[in-house]
């Protein structure tokens, strides 16, 4: 090849070199050019040197000129080294290397950027952290590369720690390109306004982005004119920024606030806004984080025509949100739609009017401050010699988090006097102490810990001392005291060293902690630099020409609306009235469903659920009505009653809308986890069709299901799509050529009514009745609540059988929040119940021992772990709950009710939990340490996984896990017994004097004096004619050993008789108050034998309390036990056998005959007072004759049921739903439904119904109690109550749900 071609080739491949240095494969621009190489020596600082070998200068990555690298004097975390790159440049990775053949490198470091050379701002990774690692050796090259390029003229590079056996040492790369921007500079009483030449088109979006940095707090960015009169204004407010939209040419309002976020944002450095609207919603982003917020249609319809930046300048007609204060400082990148506004006014592009004295460079104010970072900072400083004339002036700024922290102290040694300026509760305090004793205290100010700079001046003169806050003076005393500062006086600000040795700095209060600028001794400003030279002063753990506060509150990490709080080193979340608890309120302090409520142990109520735990969704208020085997969730709605609609020629269709107590996400919530939902639908016509027609179209439709619903054409008690109604579907329609009764069209009251029970159609949320127009068409309707029963997640379970087995479910992802929460149960003393990896970080829940739960993880910091140890083995077979949380600023375990551990997070660590392999339930990734055992709803935030799905597909887990009475059955209550479920228990209670959820409510009664209970235990044999039995053997053979006799009662009858037991040999058992108004049982066992009578020594039992009484025998021995006394033993010597026991009567004994001679006159009195919860050995009397009519009992007289057993008062906010009949008014039409009174249509006819239910109601008690009068014994079987007969005028009632608690008016029977 010719020498020519070869340099032809040679440049054409140095200039393809150089382009593939800045562009990559696709054409886009790489920025990771190296930077410091061919920099001139003038580029490099450093703190100090060790030699002039060991200068800056040669602080250059792979190069061996000098000592190698660059070496420090000392080697401390006071030095640094900086690099001038020439002009702001984007910076987007650092390398590092140690001093060439030495042992010195380093092994952590900080990265400091600026524009200026002042004003420094530490760089901090993703999470937070500010340390970077090192070298490990002296010649690797290490680099990091930023999560986000930097734009920057300056970097420093501070030193953390190096190799222990040398020195600080290091070389130094940085990589990037070059930085292009536009820049105006706004002096506040300058703008910038762009108008749009021609009526803008509509666009579905819309952006507008820039950077800014200031050192005012406050100020108005942007004002964006919108078309119909609607604006945008972005203003700062101390430090803030805040988005307003205003309306109407008039507004003389201030707007309404959109948005707020940011946070000190009046630092002097870059910050980069986005504003973007998206048709429906607004953007808006600040630095790295986005809010968003739903714009009303008009705006988001609307268009910018004009833009004025750094102040409002509209027609004037609007108020604006910053009287007065336009923005003071550099605006960079001013895009529009990608339009540069900047630009174009630096073109005098006609569009772009300047207003005021706007310059296009930026204007860098020098501004040092100083940080105090911990316990041990402090600067010390030496007094003026002008302070001998006795005038002394101290003033500085300053800005913290802190309520407390000292500001200022110094000795009168003169005096024997310390002066101390500090922070107290947010307020400035000024206190002159000597000899222990304090002589002036002043306080000024307040609110002084919001992070704002505040200013701080004091001064003092002969007679007058003052300090002032803010520019206005707080407080002022005078005094005789004065402060006779010299040369050889010495300040001390933030705090004192730690080894002083001299009394001259004394600190009774807290450090300070904050940033601290301008100070200024006699209005002489003090050279904060010569004091990082050591030239002036000393000091001691600060930062220097930086101001390092940060804003842990922005954005809060306090989740649901929790309040965050901070300080200088952490944040605290306030989670009153949240619903929420935990360190950032992220878990719920609700269960989720009436289910998980009913399996603590509560009875019905009003009870707070939170459908999905630590989700979004809102906890509500909703009433559990927990029956024996249900725990059901009722939803109210604005009209559950039965609401009549009239025939209208005016109107053609009826519209009904039903809003719900609940919200559209809990009621999805509710409906979605519940295993079964049903809403009463009934219509009562007359001349009022439903839904056939012969057109096809249904005259009447309701709307249910999710979100908006979808139309449903079918009724109560069918199927969607049916087009029936229940009598369809059963075919037994009042007409068979039709699906529902009312669309025979008969001119009388028919009913279709029923239960929907499709989850996918519900709730009801609408309903639509069109055949009323009509003459004499009438119509009723009635849309019950929604009730939902049954929880599908909190018994989703599965049973792991082999210890290589597992399920494996997608990659948990909580990497700021995660919380975890399950049930196990086990006879294992070990297993892991949760893992999951990354490349680094992991998260494990284990049983470690029988003892032991351990919470594992790591987020990058190092492992950690939290455990809880129990004071039961955790492997006895029962189930145990296990509740995990892990977040930014603490790692929290629970298992049971036991105490919980805590781990609190590094201040400054990793925060983000990184994970990237699948989640592991009952098993590791390693098929070792697996569980064995049970794992019940497990639930990772807010969401439970299907075990149940999942394990119907893998090897070696069942679904589902059986046995739950070993764990809930100690639940049920006075003697019910617990009954196992596929999903759960239920408590039986047959064999219990109570019923209920769990039998814990009594069953009590009223009882009169003519009022008898007897329940037949035996009936005598029936004899056939030519029987030749004894007469002897004639009776059934019931003979007891014992008894087990316990009752309530509650009377002011003395003597009276509780309970009697005969028998058909005349022997008797009795329980009774006898006149000395004690307890006394008596027992007759041998008819030939005197009665034997055991009296209580407890007295005063007929005093209107309720009263207790347990009597246990067993053969001879006989125990009474009265309320909570002391149990009372007896003996009997007759006999111990009670046989042919033939019935049990409470009350008044009807039959005299069968009453010994003794008892006869106490058993013709009868009972007066309350019977509670009375049960003889398994049977339950008095529970039989009010609950189960059916049984063998015999009710004579009045007999009301109530809550008179109750020992205290009822719980409101637990109150058992009860379901009570509506009265019934007679109609002028038979037929007619009933409805409530308040949805008639007239308050005339209310008053008629009224009068009608009285007089009819009280006809119909006083033939009941005629007709009572004339009998004298009645033998039932059942117990009924009064009601009025059923005949054609009263075909329907009103059955309200009621969820108030048990009416105190009580349920008289009759038999």
């Amino acid at each position: 090849m010719p020498l020519g071609s070869k340099r032809l080739a040679g440049i054409t491949a140095l200039i393809g070199s150089l382009l593939l240095g800045c562009c990559g494969t696709g054409g886009e621009e790489v920025c990771d050019n190296p930077l410091v190489a061919n920099l001139p020596p003038s580029s490099f600082r450093s703190s100090s040197q060790l030699s002039s070998s060991h200068g800056p200068v040669f602080a250059k990555v792979n190069r061996r000129e000098g000592a190698g690298g660059w070496s420090p004097l000392v080697s401390d975390r006071y030095q640094w080294l900086e690099v001038d790159l020439g002009r702001r440049t984007q910076i987007t990775a650092v390398a590092t290397q140690g001093r060439y053949g030495s042992s010195d490198w380093l092994t952590a470091y900080l990265l400091m950027f600026s524009d200026t050379g002042h004003n420094w701002r530490q760089h901090r990774q993703e999470d937070s952290l500010g340390a970077f690692p090192g070298n490990s050796n002296a010649d690797t090259v290490v680099q990091y590369k930023l999560e986000r390029p930097v734009i920057a003229r300056y970097l420093r590079l501070i030193p953390l720690d190096w190799n222990p056996t040398g020195r600080i040492g290091l070389r130094l790369e940085i990589y990037g390109c070059r930085y292009t921007s536009d820049v105006a500079n706004f002096d506040g009483s300058s703008s910038l306004i762009y108008k749009l030449s021609v009526r803008p088109v509509p666009t579905a979006v819309e952006i507008i982005s820039l950077k800014f940095k200031t050192l005012k707090n406050s100020g108005t960015l942007l004002h964006a004119e919108r078309q119909r009169d609607h604006s945008l204004t972005l203003v700062l407010e101390k430090g803030r920024l805040l988005l307003y939209h205003q309306q109407g040419v008039s507004s003389s309002s201030g707007g309404q606030l959109l948005l707020s976020l940011g946070s000190l944002l009046d630092d002097q450095h870059w910050h980069h806004v986005k504003l973007e609207r998206l048709h429906t919603h607004l953007n808006l982003t600040v630095d790295k984080n986005t809010q968003q917020v739903y714009i009303p249609a008009e705006l988001s319809q609307s268009d910018i025509h004009q833009l004025s930046l750094g102040a409002v300048q509209g027609h004037g007609l609007q108020k604006p949100i910053l009287s007065n204060r336009n923005f003071h400082g550099c605006l960079e990148n001013l895009l529009f739609n990608d339009l540069n506004l900047i630009d174009l006014a630096k073109q005098n592009s006609p569009q772009v009017t300047v207003m005021g004295n706007v310059t296009f460079s930026c204007v860098e104010p020098v501004s040092v401050a100083v940080t105090f970072t911990d316990s041990q900072s402090f600067l010390q400083l030496p007094g003026l010699t002008s302070w001998s004339s006795g005038v002394v002036s101290v003033a500085l700024q300053f800005r913290t988090w802190n309520k407390a922290g000292l500001l200022l102290t110094f000795d009168l040694p003169q005096q024997d006097s310390t002066v101390w300026l500090y922070l107290s509760e947010t307020r400035l305090r000024l206190q002159i102490s000597k000899m222990g004793r304090t002589v002036l205290e002043l306080s000024a100010g307040s609110g002084l810990n919001d992070g704002q700079w505040h200013s701080v001046k004091l001064i003092s003169r002969q007679d007058r001392l003052s300090i002032t806050v803010d520019k206005d003076e707080g407080a002022t005393a005078h005094t005789s005291i004065p402060l006779p500062l010299t040369t050889d006086s010495q300040l001390f600000f933030g705090g004192c060293p730690a080894q002083e040795s001299s009394r001259q700095c004394r600190n009774p209060f807290k450090v300070f902690q904050g940033c601290m600028r301008l100070l200024t001794l006699d209005d002489q400003c003090v050279d904060l630099i010569k004091v990082q030279q050591r030239l002036l002063g000393n000091y001691s753990r600060l930062q220097i020409d930086i101001c390092g506060i940060t804003d842990r509150c922005s954005p809060s990490h306090c989740e649901h609306g929790g309040r965050c709080t901070q300080s200088w080193s952490t944040f605290h979340c306030n989670c009153s009235n949240s619903g929420y608890r935990g360190a950032t309120c992220h878990s719920s302090t609700y269960e989720q469903s009436c289910e998980a409520y009913k399996h603590k142990g509560n009875t019905s109520g009003y009870y707070y659920i939170d459908v999905d735990g630590s989700g979004p969704v809102k906890p509500h208020l909703i009433y559990c009505n927990m029956t024996e085997d249900r725990a059901w969730m009722v939803i109210q709605h604005n009209n559950t009653d039965l609401t009549r609609v009239y025939s209208s020629p005016e109107k053609s269709q009826h519209l009904a809308n039903f809003d719900y107590a609940s919200e559209e996400e809990q009621l999805a919530g509710i409906i979605s986890q519940s295993e079964h939902c049903e809403q009463e639908l009934s219509y009562l016509c007359r001349k009022s069709r439903l839904l056939n027609t012969a057109e096809g179209a249904p005259f009447s439709w309701w709307v249910g299901g999710p979100g908006p619903g979808q139309v449903q054409t079918y009724w109560g008690g069918a199927v969607p799509g049916s087009r029936q109604c229940a009598c369809g579907l059963q075919d037994n329609c009042v007409d068979s050529n039709h699906h529902c009764n009312c669309d025979a069209d008969y001119d009388q009251w028919a009913n279709d009514s029923g239960l929907l029970t499709h989850k996918e159609t519900l709730p009801v949320r609408s309903l639509v009745l069109g055949d009323i127009q009509r003459p004499g068409s009438e119509a009723a309707y009635k849309v019950g609540p929604l009730h939902c029963h049954g929880d599908k997640n909190f018994w989703n379970a599965a049973f792991f059988d082999k210890e290589t087995s597992y399920l494996h479910f997608p990659t948990f992802h909580g990497e700021l929040n995660a919380d975890i929460s399950f049930l196990f149960k086990t006879t294992s003393s070990s297993g892991v119940f949760l893992e999951n990896l990354g490349i680094k970080d992991f998260i494990r829940i284990e049983l470690r021992s029988s003892l032991e739960v351990v919470f594992s993880f790591d987020v990058g910091n190092g492992p950690l772990e939290v455990r809880v140890e129990t004071s039961v083995p955790l492997n006895d077979n029962r189930w145990h709950i296990v509740r995990a949380e892990r977040n930014v600023k603490e790692a929290f375990l629970r298992v049971d009710g036991f105490p919980a551990a805590t781990q609190e997070a590094p201040p400054d660590g990793h925060i983000h939990l990184q994970l990237n392999s699948q989640l592991f339930i009952g098993g590791t990734a390693s098929r070792q340490k697996g569980f064995l055992g049970c794992i019940r709803s497990l639930q990772l935030n807010g969401v439970t996984l299907d075990l149940e799905e999942r394990a119907k597909i893998t090897p070696g887990v069942r679904p589902g896990c059986p046995g739950h009475c070993s764990s809930y059955g100690s639940l049920c209550q006075n003697q019910g017994r617990c009954a196992e479920k596929a999903n759960g228990f239920s408590c039986d209670c047959g064999q219990s004097a109570y019923t209920g959820a769990f039998c814990h409510e009594e069953v009590s009664a009223s009882f009169k004096a003519t009022t008898s209970i007897a329940y037949i235990l035996n009936e005598p044999y029936q004899l056939s004619r030519n029987s030749s039995a004894w007469p002897s053997s004639i009776y059934s053979d019931m003979t007891l050993r014992g008894e087990n006799i316990s009752l309530g009662f509650r009377t002011s009858q003395s003597p009276a008789l509780l309970l009697y037991v005969n028998s058909f040999y005349r022997e008797y058992l009795a329980l009774l108050i006898n006149n000395h108004v004690e307890l006394e049982l008596r027992y007759k066992l041998h008819s030939s034998k005197d009665v034997e009578v055991l009296g209580s020594r407890i007295t005063n039992l007929a005093d209107g309390h309720l009263h207790t009484v347990t009597v246990r025998r067993l053969a001879d021995t006989v125990s009474i036990q009265i309320d909570q006394n002391a149990k009372e033993d007896f003996n009997l010597t007759s006999d111990v056998e009670f046989n042919s026991i033939k019935s049990l009567i409470l009350g008044r004994v009807q039959e005299p005959d069968e009453v010994d001679a003794d008892l006869s006159g106490l058993a013709s009195l009868g009972f007066t007072g309350c019977l509670s919860a009375v049960r003889f050995n398994s049977i339950s009397p008095l529970k039989a004759a009010l609950l189960h009519p059916d049984s063998p009992v015999i009710v004579t007289g009045p007999l009301a049921q109530s809550s008179c057993g109750s020992s205290s008062p009822a719980n409101p906010y637990a109150a058992e739903t009860t379901h009570s009949s509506s009265e019934q008014p007679s109609s002028v039409d038979p037929g007619q439904p009933l409805v409530n009174a308040i949805r008639s249509d007239s308050a005339l006819i209310g008053g008629v119904i009224a009068v009608v239910i009285f007089v009819t109601v009280s006809a119909l008690a006083i033939m009941a109690r005629f007709i009572c009068s004339r009998k004298e014994t009645y033998r039932s079987q059942e117990v009924k109550a009064v009601q009025p007969e059923e005949g054609h005028e009263f075909p329907f009632s009103n059955q309200a749900d009621s969820q108030s608690a048990p009416s105190e008016n009580q349920k008289e029977y009759f038999i």
